[in-house]
């Protein structure tokens, strides 16, 4: 009998040690697949705000949106982010200044100023499309951040690919690992709080 139960215990742990290995290792796959696909907007997921500067982390999504708009994969870009505290401009606010610097004509650019999540980013770029007839969507951010953000994208009913940027400042093996243990993380909890 304590063998039985030692196999079992066993068995439960190579069980959930292999079931963690697949979720990073298709985490990390999924956000590194880019079909090509075009659509009617790119979804830019916020990112921090230095006063009126974007973010490393939030110029390199910047940068990636305004070449699917140049590469006319798309045809407007949704800047997304709020207000952090004691911030003096919304995310999305500093991101549509950074879009007009670099060319891109200020009636393809649309914001929301609320969002403060991944989920509130969605729910406040779902509004904008349906105000603009926006059919489907790119979401745009790092690679590991969108296997979540695009469950949350077809929850919302946002026909949506996935598209990420290809100059993530998460470069070393500890900031990935970092980033991608903390996405299976809220992963996780997103099935949670779905399935109930």
């Amino acid at each position: 009998m304590k063998r039985l139960v030692k196999r079992l215990i066993l068995l439960c742990l190579v069980s959930a040690i292999a079931y963690c290995g697949w979720q990073a290792w298709h985490i990390d796959a999924f956000g590194h697949t880019d079909d090509g696909t075009s659509a009617d907007c790119a979804i830019v997921l916020g990112s921090a705000a230095w006063h009126n500067k974007p973010s490393p982390v939030f110029i390199a999504r910047l940068d990636h949106a305004i070449g699917l708009y140049r590469d006319k994969r798309v045809k407007k870009l949704i800047l997304t982010g709020g207000r952090g505290t004691n911030a003096p401009f919304a995310e999305s606010e500093v991101a549509r200044d950074y879009c007009l610097k670099a060319g891109i004509p200020a009636g393809d650019i649309l914001i929301e100023t609320k969002s403060r999540t991944t989920q509130q980013n969605l729910e406040q770029a779902k509004t904008l499309m349906e105000k603009n007839a926006l059919r489907d969507a790119l979401i745009v951010s790092d690679p590991w951040h969108l296997k979540r953000a695009c469950l949350m994208a077809s929850d919302l009913n946002i026909p949506n690919s996935q598209s990420a940027t290809t100059s993530s400042r998460y470069q070393s093996a500890e900031t990935k690992g970092d980033f991608i243990f903390r996405e299976f993380y809220l992963l996780h909890h997103y099935y949670l709080t779905r399935a109930f």
